[in-house]
């Protein structure tokens, strides 16, 4: 019928239009920056004057500006020498590389790291409990290096009038060690490097590890032994090249949409991306209150989130020469009387996107796990995921085990898949009644067609009358496939965006949902389910749409390739409960 070959057209045009928001909202849009300013490029490794001064202005409630002219953030020029940094000396020349002997090597429970005593920054970052691919699990993931093929860093330092870090270059900071392990029986690990500044002034830069977390805390220790009011500014930042996400897979030919850039928040807006591209195109400037600064890939995120009661200065940097992406934090400037001590505070997250984690270090970071525009959708389906893969709901905060898990997220999927069933189990059973009393009635609606072939007036108003009889709604087929359309792209971004299904096995075969089926079996077994469910539907009596239906199983089959193996799961599932409810309900119509 025409109707029914326009509500095709329509169902697979709303469904295109759909994917296109999905990707235009995540990839396609400039991040607002509230509350910023921009400035063009500047070749900067490490905050300048005019961050120092930002954090300055930060702490009195103000905002930084660009310095177009009427702004009150001094240029490079009018700012003290003495708050400049870099880590490129005076001469323009590269600091050296680094050496074994100047690596720090540390080891957690979950992590392994080496800190270069120059500067203090963290140069390597290895995630145990990820390894690296499914058939090498004794390969740890590595989120930050330093090599041949990647620059991804941690650095970290105090500027200002008695900062450790200047134009002339950056501190050689001193360690009781080389190597440092978290006992068996230990709860925390502290690594202290040591520095003594020409002044008199001692300051210890403490990294403060905790069994089974990523959250690195972060102190500069200042012990002001002078008779000197001691100054400085603390920052931090992460410094990463433009090569490719290392933790990015492919589905086949087609590269999976997830997003490599960084990340801040704001007051107003708890999460603005901030994509490489634009960072290259203009550089970010923002004072606020708390908050933190990301650097995003898929499945892990590093980020700074330093004293939530100050205000900071958030920025970005690209450097053209050395195709660098750097996003920093500058605090306000802090003030340590002689003979006494400070303490300036921070800390670092670098590991895997886990929501409850991330939730509880700064508001707003579990929202790097971006479930799109459909997270209203998404985020009930992975609690529900979680809750019957592991038996563990998270409520108001509080996470609670209730004892029940079946331990497989390929089955918990398939549990899934029968609660959505059921949820739409009364709109199916509506939709799939309409279709068999269509079917039973075919043979009179041919009769109609032919008898009014030259009326189609005449045609169309005896089909309503037909419809109205034997309570036949046209419109029925669609349904069930519109409604589980926002459902299956909600689930595709869980699959997507889920840390805890990366690697995670089914059987046989399947050993990484989280990908496309190497085998791809899962495909096509959904492809002859969606056959076998279109031989339960009435034959379209339009010779096109007749062609267009007999098709559809074979360019979905094709579509669902190279899709995850968890989504292609979800919807052979979802299929083989269609087609008994649907083969039931005919058969018992046409009993009737």
């Amino acid at each position: 019928m025409e109707i029914q070959r326009a509500l095709i057209l329509t169902a697979i045009a709303v469904v295109t239009y759909l994917m296109i928001l999905a990707w235009q909202e995540d990839y396609g849009r400039v991040p607002e920056m509230d509350q910023t300013t921009v400035t063009r490029d500047a070749d900067s490794a490490f905050p300048g004057e005019q961050d120092l001064a930002a954090a300055e202005a930060g702490n009195a409630g103000g905002t930084a500006t660009n310095g177009n002219g009427d702004d009150a953030v001094p240029s490079v020029e009018e700012a003290p020498r003495a708050a400049a940094v870099g880590d490129i000396p005076a001469s323009g020349e590269q600091a050296p590389a680094a050496t074994d002997e100047r690596l720090i090597s540390v080891r957690t429970d979950i992590m392994e790291l080496e800190i270069d005593r120059l500067g203090g920054d963290i140069v390597r970052i290895a995630l145990l409990d990820y390894p690296r691919q499914v058939d090498t699990p004794d390969q740890p993931f590595v989120l930050l290096e330093r090599s041949s093929a990647r620059t991804y860093v941690a650095q970290s330092g105090i500027v200002g009038a008695n900062g450790t870090d200047s134009a002339e270059g950056r501190p050689t900071w001193q360690a009781e060690r080389a190597e440092y392990r978290l006992g068996e029986n230990d709860q925390e690990l502290n690594v202290d490097l040591y520095l003594r500044q020409e002044n008199g002034a001692e300051i210890i830069k403490r990294f403060t590890f905790e069994r089974g977390s990523y959250l690195i805390r972060h102190s500069h220790i200042v012990r002001n032994n002078t008779n000197d009011i001691w100054q400085g500014a603390l920052y931090g930042q992460i410094k990463r090249d433009g090569s490719a996400d290392p933790g990015k897979q492919s589905a086949g030919f087609i590269p999976m949409p997830t997003y490599l850039g960084g990340a801040y928040w704001t007051s107003d807006k708890p999460y603005n991306k901030l994509t490489l591209s634009n960072m290259r195109d203009e550089n970010l400037r923002t004072t606020q209150e708390g908050g933190w600064i990301a650097m995003i890939q898929h499945y892990f995120l590093s980020a700074w989130v330093p004293d939530p009661a100050e205000r900071h200065t958030y920025s970005s940097v690209y450097r053209r020469s050395q195709d660098e992406y750097i996003l920093r934090f500058v605090s306000p400037t802090t003030t340590v009387a002689p003979n006494s001590e400070g303490v300036l505070y921070t800390e670092f997250y670098a590991g895997p996107k886990l929501q409850d984690n991330l939730r509880a270090i700064s508001p707003g970071l579990h929202m790097t796990v971006d479930y799109g525009w459909l997270w209203f959708i998404a985020q009930p389906i992975f609690a529900v995921l979680v809750f019957l893969q592991s038996g563990q709901i998270t409520l108001f905060g509080n996470q609670f085990d209730v004892g029940f898990g079946v331990g497989n997220w390929g089955i918990a999927i398939i549990l899934l898949t029968l609660l959505i069933k059921l949820v739409f189990f009364k709109l199916s059973a509506t939709s799939y009644r309409s279709m068999a009393r269509m079917r039973k009635v075919a043979p009179e609606m041919q009769r109609i067609r032919e008898q009014n072939k030259n009326d189609r007036q005449k045609q169309s108003m005896e089909l309503m009358k037909l419809y109205q009889k034997e309570k036949i709604n046209p419109l029925g087929g669609c349904l069930p496939i519109l409604v589980q359309m926002p459902v299956f792209i909600a689930l595709y971004y869980v699959l997507l965006e889920s840390v805890e299904l990366r690697q995670a096995p089914f059987f046989g075969w399947i050993q990484d949902l989280s990908i496309m089926d190497p085998w791809f079996i899962l495909p096509l077994l959904m492809g002859a389910s969606m056959w076998f469910q279109m031989r339960l539907n009435p034959t379209p009596p339009d010779p096109t749409q007749a062609q267009v239906m007999k098709w559809m199983p074979i360019i979905f089959t094709v579509f669902f390739l190279w899709f995850p193996a968890g989504l292609v799961l979800y919807w052979l599932t979802n299929n083989i409960l269609s087609i008994a409810q649907q083969w039931f309900i005919t058969r018992r119509i046409e009993n009737e």
